[in-house]
């Protein structure tokens, strides 16, 4: 009498590619590799993710610097500092009223 097993390996081809050893130990070595190992595929990805993101934001922050920078030049003449004051923080001297007209639509950031 055959083996049962035997009888299922010789029916169906495939059944006896998986249950070679070598494909079973290959499909365990690669399902450790993209799930489970602290290296995996998955942490990769999210890796790649963080890393894109912090790249983006180093592209903001240079661009702020340069921005700054810029605004540090102009504000080293003593009428762009009060010009910058007046507009930016709506600072006055003691003599002047200021008045703020806003229009629909627009909001103050």
């Amino acid at each position: 009498m055959k083996n049962p097993i035997k009888k299922l390996t010789d029916k169906h081809p495939l059944l006896r590619f998986l249950s070679n050893k070598y494909v079973i130990v290959s499909a365990f070595f690669i399902v450790w590799m993209l799930f489970l190992d602290n290296y995996s595929y998955l942490d990769h990805r999210l890796l790649d993710k963080e890393i894109n993101e912090l790249e983006d934001n180093k592209e903001y922050y240079l661009e702020e610097i340069k921005q700054d920078k810029k605004n540090i030049k102009t504000l080293k003449n003593p009428h762009q500092v009060e010009k910058f004051a007046r507009e930016k923080y709506y600072m006055k001297k003691d003599s002047e009223d200021i008045y703020i007209i806003e229009y629909e639509g627009d909001s103050l950031k």
